[in-house]
């Protein structure tokens, strides 16, 4: 039996759910994702895009060249990010899991945009850029 994790959007108009386990657990300090989610930093969880599912009439998407980002047409809050360079993997923002604590980060990419005020204080791993080849 593999494990279920679930989430959603803040109005709760999207829920998600994926079976089975993380692949992937990531703080990311890129400009991108800076500007996306209004915060200094994110934070994913990754699953294979099979394994997941969404709910709702209200999933939007947004592309940029092979950057795919979905959000909640309702509330707006964001949801995911595909990678057209990773097939087969969704990364969904912590923040929308229901069990956030169910996925610390493992590692820091795009250290080399972090912002300066922002220290986060752990011995995980930092990458200057990508965390996965692509």
């Amino acid at each position: 039996m593999s494990a279920r994790h679930e989430g959603g959007c803040r109005c709760g108009a999207v829920r998600l759910a994926a079976e089975g386990e993380a692949l992937w657990r990531s703080w990311c300090h890129c400009v991108d994702c800076r500007k996306t989610t209004g915060a200094p930093a994110s934070a994913f969880v990754g699953f294979r895009a099979e394994d997941m599912r969404f709910e709702g009439e209200a999933a939007r998407t947004f592309r940029e060249g092979p950057i795919e980002r979905s959000f909640c047409g309702e509330c707006g809050s964001p949801l995911s990010y595909r990678d057209d360079r990773l097939p087969g993997e969704i990364y969904v923002y912590l923040g929308v899991m229901d069990d956030p604590e169910a996925f610390p980060p493992t590692l820091h990419a795009f250290e080399s945009q972090r912002l300066s005020f922002l220290h986060i204080a752990d011995d995980l791993p930092r990458h200057d850029r990508f965390s996965i080849e692509r």
